[in-house]
């Protein structure tokens, strides 16, 4: 996974129009920006209409695989599957990422995974291994990454040797 080099602007409209409206304001704030669309009947139509004209496009509230399916077909760039919304109703958010890369893989789509609604270092670890290309990751978590007693105590042991080796 990698850090995006595409801005984001997101449609608040819910019918086709307003998206529209609202799309070709964002699309002059940034050459490289992604217009994000809530995957609904309006927005696919939002997302075809787009991708045609060559905007990247970013299908967001995927939480089953079939929208994924139906959001490549129509162009977009990024589809973001909302994995910890789909484990906070008993659900198994990781499962997604994995359907989502399997379809993808199998019809040759290009839409790049990104995991969105990530909770905890093991999303990542899920999200990761299930072949996420991005992935939307809270500061808490991206800290967490790197925190592990073994790291800590290591670090410790190897400065307490230093100081053993070369006093003063």
């Amino acid at each position: 996974m990698r850090a995006t080099p595409w801005p984001s602007g997101e449609v608040i409209s819910t019918e086709f129009d307003g998206m529209m409206r609202e799309a070709d304001q964002l699309i002059k704030i940034a050459e490289n920006i992604v217009v994000k669309l809530p995957t609904t009947v309006d927005g696919l139509k939002g997302c075809k209409k787009l991708a045609d004209q060559g905007i990247k496009v970013n299908m967001t509230l995927v939480f089953q695989p079939l929208q994924a399916l139906m959001v490549a077909k129509a162009g977009a760039f990024l589809v973001s599957p909302f994995i910890g919304r789909l484990d906070d109703v008993a659900e198994d958010g990781t499962q997604l990422i994995h359907q989502i890369r399997q379809i993808y893989d199998t019809y040759g789509f290009n839409t790049k995974l990104l995991a969105a609604s990530i909770r905890h270092n093991k999303h990542m670890v899920d999200c990761a291994l299930a072949g996420a290309d991005v992935a939307t990751v809270p500061m808490s978590v991206i800290k967490g990454m790197l925190n592990h007693p073994l790291t800590d105590s290591g670090l410790k042991k190897f400065v307490e040797d230093y100081k053993k080796a070369f006093p003063g």
